[in-house]
Order: C-alpha cells, then sequence, then structure tokens
C-alpha cells in the first residue's frame, strides 16, 4: 500500500511539474504586450516610445481632424502608423498616457491620447529626430 501512495504522489508531482509551467505560459499569451514605454532623450526629455525604443508621433492636421487618420500614401511611408495585434489597455502602468485603437484598413492602428500614433522611417532606435516638423510631434510622457 505504501508503495502505490509513493506512486500516486510521484505522478502528481510530474503532471504539476509539467502543467504548472503550462498554464502559466498560456496565462502570459493572453496578456496584451505593453504597447508603448516612456523612454528619456537628450533633446526632448521623456517621450513615448514603441516597446523597440522607436519615438511615437502625432501629427497635428489629425488633431484637428478630431483624430481621425489622414496620413496616408506617400505620407504613411514617410510616418509608418503604429499597428497592434488586437485591443490594447487604456492606461500601462509606468506610462503616462491613454492608450487605444482605431480601424486603419484591415489592421488596428495605435492611438495615444486620442491621436493616430506613427514613428518616423528616419529615426532609430533611442533618437527622436522630428518634433516640430512640419506639424508632426513627439509625444511627451504626462
Amino acid at each position: 500500500m505504501h508503495r502505490i501512495l509513493a506512486r500516486t504522489a510521484l505522478a502528481a508531482t510530474l503532471v504539476a511539474a509539467v502543467l504548472l509551467p503550462a498554464a502559466a505560459l498560456a496565462g502570459n499569451a493572453t496578456t496584451p504586450k505593453k504597447p508603448a514605454i516612456e523612454m528619456k532623450t537628450k533633446n526632448l526629455g521623456t517621450v513615448i516610445a514603441t516597446p523597440s525604443r522607436l519615438g511615437i508621433y502625432y501629427w497635428d492636421v489629425e488633431k484637428k481632424a478630431g483624430g481621425k487618420i489622414k496620413c496616408t500614401g506617400t505620407c504613411a511611408a514617410q510616418w509608418p502608423p503604429v499597428y497592434v495585434k488586437g485591443m490594447v489597455p487604456k492606461h500601462v502602468a509606468g506610462v503616462m498616457a491613454t492608450f487605444g485603437t482605431i480601424k486603419r484598413g484591415a489592421k488596428l492602428q495605435l492611438t495615444v491620447n486620442g491621436l493616430p500614433a506613427y514613428t518616423y522611417h528616419g529615426d532609430k532606435a533611442g533618437i527622436v529626430k522630428c518634433d516640430n516638423v512640419d506639424g508632426w510631434h513627439a509625444v511627451r510622457a504626462g
């Protein structure tokens, strides 16, 4: 009888060792990733950026249009939209901004503080070049 209990306990331990990490991974898979981070820059202070550290911008034209997408074609090639998969959290710990999405064709584009979010094609990770250029502004934290 003691051997049967020992085998049962061993089997239960093995099952738990296999299933618990799988359950933990499954929980992480459904948790949305941070759509953005705060990033300190030398020239602008703290800005909102993609997780890959590209500065996020908004355009005055879209702000005046109430958040409607106006940057298409050549504009969107110069200022690539920030796309997301699925819904994003409205607030992210450690990031002073409000997030959402707007439908752009068959994709979802990130919005920051109610405006469509873009990067600049000439920026490199950690460097924000085009604040206050032709109506484009880096999104400031806060």
